[in-house]
């Protein structure tokens, strides 16, 4: 898995960046959508344009494989999203809001980037000894994750 892309300049411009550009409600952020459950509902349902999808992507750290993982869609499809420029459907695009929920709130407890890497790949006793990336594949691990991150946050080690 590579980080490259995973700057803390690009990270906190991308979170706060007026989503207009795709296609969404110009005086709304990342991390307002994040915050209106009502307007993730509605976003959702609409499906996650490929060029959102391509924004989040670039700068946490997944690759195309570990995207095409974690969406349970295969490798080709995902890249013909990508040729086609199509919006994903609301089940995949629900999954990538909620990877993304997860990584914007990781960065938020850590304040840096690297402690957040270095966390998401460490089996964490709290979390039955798995590693948080391995558990964010589905919304129970997900929701797992969260719990720890917030744990994490207000000092409650494991």
């Amino acid at each position: 898995m590579t980080y490259s892309n995973l700057k803390e300049d690009n990270i906190q411009s991308f979170l706060n960046e007026p989503l207009a550009m795709y296609n969404y409600t110009p005086s709304l952020s990342f991390i307002d959508l994040l915050n209106d459950k009502f307007k993730l509902v509605e976003i959702i349902q609409e499906g996650i344009s490929f060029g959102l999808f391509e924004k989040i992507r670039s700068i946490f750290p997944f690759t195309m494989q570990d995207w095409s993982t974690y969406l349970d869609i295969s490798l080709k499809s995902l890249q013909r999203y990508s040729h086609d420029k199509r919006s994903f459907k609301p089940i995949h695009s629900e999954k990538i809001i909620e990877l993304a929920e997860v990584m914007a709130y990781g960065i938020e407890v850590f304040e840096d980037v690297d402690k957040l890497k270095l966390w998401l790949g460490t089996p964490s006793l709290a979390l039955g000894h798995k590693k948080p990336l391995d558990l964010i594949k589905n919304s129970y691990g997900k929701e797992l994750v969260m719990r720890e991150l917030v744990a994490l946050e207000y000092g409650i080690f494991a």
